[in-house]
Parts: structure tokens; sequence; C-alpha cells
């Protein structure tokens, strides 16, 4: 078969020859060009379709005689272009090489005698060369791999081949993260190009074939608009605006949102090795293999909740929290050690229980603290959980001068710590009717005083509780709220902190406290 080669006024054909597999191979195909225009032997040609996905050579001979694709080969200095004629279709691309000749004045076609094809190199001085291109792919790449919640971004672009519009966003924020973290807070354009270039590059349906660079929506160095732009200019108002709380405002370590290190030995996973344990622990059976991969993967999860952006991911990335029970635990133990992890649970009943309904009896009362003084009745929760809510009236909400947050009364506040269902109910139907916010325990039971299943809701998810009494799942709930990095609801700001320092004795000194938190607990621990 010839093809027809035409450089400018000139024209040549270049022989393809047909064997019994088939014709010339994509390679020999390419040097025939070459040689026929005495281009450089070290040009080179890539190709790639419409979308940007790039083909090889076992492929090219299909696209070389189908009548419905665009290919398109992408250099710096021309735009090669294959068009078939049957069907109007072309197939474009960029060939790149050094030549004393000056392609700005000439054009080359290349037309198959079966199929009427043709091949047209132009000008195109503003592209990109392919070293540019892979070089800026594998920059984004790599910061996702990087990045908790980059490999979910990944992965559903492979299935999808595409990115919705949340994941789009989450890309964006990630890549501005890694962008920051390495060019500070002003990346230079060339920066913000190269990210931008390295997103359309990896993937390809989200380049634009309107504009220049197919970026531009990105980021447009002419205008410095684009998604990256724009969100590096949130992130520089979010960092003044802390920059300036953090001047006027006492340097207090908050927990349970507070970064800390690690007490456990454990061998931790990273890298693709990590990767490979979320995979395994999503499809596992072997409880005890699911528990030993979280383990070893504790490490990446804290990273991933310590994330703003990638938090609420984590329960998705990490699902068998929904249906092992124990993890919460067991992450809360690697994060503190087992003396503090079992505080709660070992002095409650004797220390903190008895003084605190000692100090209910002398506060004013009213009906409900009556009702939870008694907790004998039928419609009351039992003896331990009724002690917990208990301090919640002792230790109860404050407005902090917030306008749009009104005080609530300590009655309001008992359903952020605790809720009831009845057995049989669908646990589904009513998490669709919660609102977002911060954890609670539901208890499942025929009557409040008689429950069967315990649950910390989160996120709009019931996590199992290993527990088997009410004290041993409200200690769970406190620990979800280190494991999953979650602040405290505010009403409950001062019951919470109160059971953090006082009864776990965690970051006693420097965790900010109410005076109010201060005198009960000198209260309680004068009556020792």
């Amino acid at each position: 078969m010839l093809v027809k080669v035409r450089f400018g006024e000139t024209q040549k054909y270049v022989k393809v020859v047909e064997t019994e597999d088939g014709y010339d191979d994509f390679n020999t195909f390419l040097q025939k060009v070459i040689q026929k225009l005495d281009l450089p032997l070290e040009t080179e040609l890539h190709l790639t379709d419409e979308t940007g996905t790039e083909i090889d050579a076992d492929v090219f001979e299909e696209l070389l005689q189908a009548g419905n694709l665009i290919v398109r080969v992408a250099t710096e200095k021309s735009t090669v272009v294959l068009h078939d004629d049957l069907s109007y279709t072309s197939l474009e691309s960029l060939i790149s090489y050094n030549s004393s000749l000056s392609v700005s004045e000439h054009s080359l076609a290349v037309s198959s005698d079966s199929s009427d094809a043709t091949v047209i190199v132009q000008t195109n001085g503003g592209r990109r060369t392919h070293a540019e291109r892979e070089s800026a792919k594998e920059m984004v790449r790599d910061a996702l791999k990087a990045k908790p919640g980059g490999q979910i971004i990944l992965d559903e672009y492979d299935q999808m081949k595409t990115l919705t519009d949340s994941t789009r966003r989450k890309l964006v924020n990630l890549l501005v993260a890694d962008m920051v973290d390495i060019h500070g807070r002003s990346p230079p354009v060339s920066v913000r190009s190269k990210y931008a270039l390295g997103i359309i590059s990896l993937f390809p349906s989200l380049r634009d074939p309107y504009s220049d660079n197919g970026y531009e929506h990105f980021y447009d160095p002419q205008s410095g608009s684009g998604y990256l732009a724009w969100r590096i200019k949130t992130v520089q108002r979010n960092t003044a605006a802390r920059s300036q709380r953090s001047s006027t405002s006492t340097p207090y370590q908050d927990s349970p949102k507070r970064k800390r290190e690690v007490l456990s030995t454990d061998k931790q996973l990273l890298g693709e090795q990590c990767h490979e344990a979320i995979s395994f622990l999503k499809h596992s059976t072997d409880e005890s293999a699911v528990k030993e991969k979280m383990r070893a993967t504790f490490q990446y999860r804290q990273t991933l909740v310590q994330d703003q952006q990638c938090s609420s991911t984590v329960l998705d990335v990490f699902p068998r929290f929904l249906d092992i029970t124990g993890l919460i635990d067991q992450d809360f133990t690697m994060m503190f050690g087992e003396e503090v992890s079992g505080r709660f649970l070992a002095k409650w009943p004797t220390f903190f229980k008895p003084r605190i309904l000692t100090d209910c009896k002398k506060m004013t009362s009213n009906e409900h603290i009556q009702d939870l003084l008694s907790a004998q009745h039928d419609s009351g929760w039992d003896s331990d959980l009724s002690s917990i809510l208990l301090l919640v009236h002792l230790l109860p909400p404050t407005s902090k001068g917030h306008k749009k947050s009104p005080k609530i009364s300590a009655s309001q506040a008992e359903d952020h710590v605790v809720r009831y269902l009845q057995n049989g109910a669908s646990v589904e139907t009513f998490l669709a009717g919660v609102a977002l916010g911060q954890p609670f325990l539901l208890c499942v039971g025929q009557k409040k005083n008689s429950i069967q299943r315990y649950y910390i809701i989160i996120d709009h998810k019931a996590i199992p509780c290993k527990a088997q009494t009410s004290l041993a799942a409200f200690d769970e709930l406190f620990k979800a709220h280190f494991i999953f990095s979650v602040n405290y609801h505010e009403s409950l700001f001062n019951f919470y902190t109160f059971i953090q320092t006082t009864v776990f004795n965690i970051d006693v000194g420097s965790a900010k406290e109410s005076p109010r938190v201060k005198e009960l607990r000198a209260r309680f621990l004068h009556d020792a």
C-alpha cells in the first residue's frame, strides 16, 4: 500500500509493506515518514486519541483504517493531523524534531490509497513536549499517591474515565496543598501551569479541546484565573485569618483534633504496601487478619483524619469500622497506651459515679434530674448511663457569647450524647432523619434500661460498639472523637473536657478548661 506524503509543495510516497501479519508496524511507518522528509532520526512521535488517551503500536494500524477516530501527537514545534476524507474525521499529532527547516511555512500530508487518509503537519510553537507532559503527569500522580484520599481520586477515574464535581474539588484541594507545602503560599506561575498540565495529562478527559493549552480552566496564566488559582487564594485568606486569630488567642492545645505522636511500636505500612493492605481490608472475612491490617495502617489513617479535606472519607477508605467491633478501642490504645485506655471504666463506677450522684442531690432539682437520680422506673436509662447524663447537668451548656448559637438546656444537650431507638425500628431510617453533627450514642432495645445493641453515629453512619454495657459504650463514644479527629459538640465542651482531663488525664495542664470544670474537679478530688 502506498501512502502519499506532502511537505509544503513537495509530495512523496511512503511504501507500507503488506505481509501475512498485516502492514508495516507503527515504528516502521513513522521511520519511513521521517526518512522521506529528511527529518532527524531522533524525531519523537507521540500519539493520543481525542480524549488524550495514549495509543500504542498495537492499535495504530486499526486507527489508520478506522473512519471514526481522532488521534493527536503532541509536541513543542508542530501538529500532525491524520484526516480520513471518507468520514471527515482526523488523526491529529504533534511531532518533535530539530531541523534546519522552518516548519512555520510548510505542511505535511500523508494519504493512504485504501482509505484516503491524510496527515497534515502544522506549526504549533505553544505546545508542550512529550517529556514536559510526562514530567507534569508523574508529579501530579506522585502528589495524589502521597496524600490521604488521593488514591480514591485515581481509582474513580480508572473506573469512570472522568471525575465527579465533588471529586474534582478534592483533586484541586489536594494538589494545592501539595503545591503550597513545596513552594509556599504564592507558587510561581510556572509551577501552577505545570500542575494544571499534569492534571489534564493524568486525566485526559478533563482536557478542554477548545482552549490553547487545554488546562486553562484549571489555571490560565494569562488571566491568573482557574480552579487552582481560586483555591490558592482561599488558602491564602484562611492562613492569614488563622495567623491573626492565633496572635490574639491563648495557645491552648485543644483535643481531640490535636496531632499526636503514636505510642505504639507496631510496624506501619507505607506507600504501595499500605494501599494493598487497604484493598485487603475491604474484602477479607478473617476478623483477626483485618484487625492486624488495621493496626498496620493506623498511621496512614491518622494522617487521613488530620487532613481537613479528606477526614470525611475515612469510613469510605476503612469501612470495616462499620462491621467489625473493637476497632475504635484498638486505635485509641495505639494512640495512648493500655493504661490510659482503661482509665474511664476503672475509675467511673467506684470514684466518679457516687460523687456525681451526691452532688446532684444537693443541686436545685427538677423532674428530669429526679428521674435520672432514681434510675428505677421502666422508662428511664440504667444507673450508669444516668450518672453520665447527670454530669451534663453539673456542667451545663454555655452560650459562649455566640449570637448564632443560642444556649440550650442541659436536657436538650443530652440528645447530643445519647438517643434511644426501640428494638425492631430501622437504623437506616433513623440515620436518614439525622442531621450531620458530632458523634453520639444510639441505644437500641425494648426499653431504655434494657439495651441490646449500641452504635456510635457519625457522618450518617452507624458504627457498632463492642460494648455490652452502657458504660463501655460511652467509653467508645468518647474515644471516637480522638480516633476520627472530631471536635466535641459545642454544648458538651465542658462535659467532654472534664472526661478528658479529669477521668482519662489526657492533656492535663494544656487543654482549655472552664472555671466550672476546674471547680468540679477540685470538689471531687477534695472529697476523695
